[in-house]
């Protein structure tokens, strides 16, 4: 089975799935795959990092229309790279970045957990 991702997503209609998106959550990861099937380390790595303070949060998989959420988000963001955490409309980062928080102990206090 070959991955054909949806190439004909109209920008807007993505861009406009962003900003609710990240209105409407408390905490959301813009990922590949889903929670309970990650489709790349990285975001495995969020989710995994995310689920030891949060119990509730959003996942969104951008691999339906990858370019479109790419732009969508780097236009929030200013980052290019999936997957992308906000916490309360504000970007904290990648899997990188969860992880540093974490490591430093400051990761619960950034998703809100405490």
């Amino acid at each position: 089975m070959t991955f054909s991702p949806e190439t004909d997503a109209d920008p807007e209609e993505i861009t406009e799935r962003v900003e609710n998106t990240i209105a409407d959550n408390d905490v959301v990861l813009f990922m590949k795959g889903n929670r309970l099937m990650p489709q790349c380390g990285y975001s495995k790595r969020a989710v995994e990092l995310i689920s030891q303070h949060v119990e509730e949060f959003e996942t969104v998989d951008v691999l339906p229309a990858l370019p479109q959420y790419r732009e969508a988000l780097e236009s929030h963001s200013g980052w290019e790279t999936i997957p992308q955490t906000f916490v309360d409309g504000e970007f904290v980062g990648g899997s990188d970045v969860l992880a540093e928080l974490d490591e430093r102990g400051e990761l619960a206090a950034e998703l809100d957990a405490e």
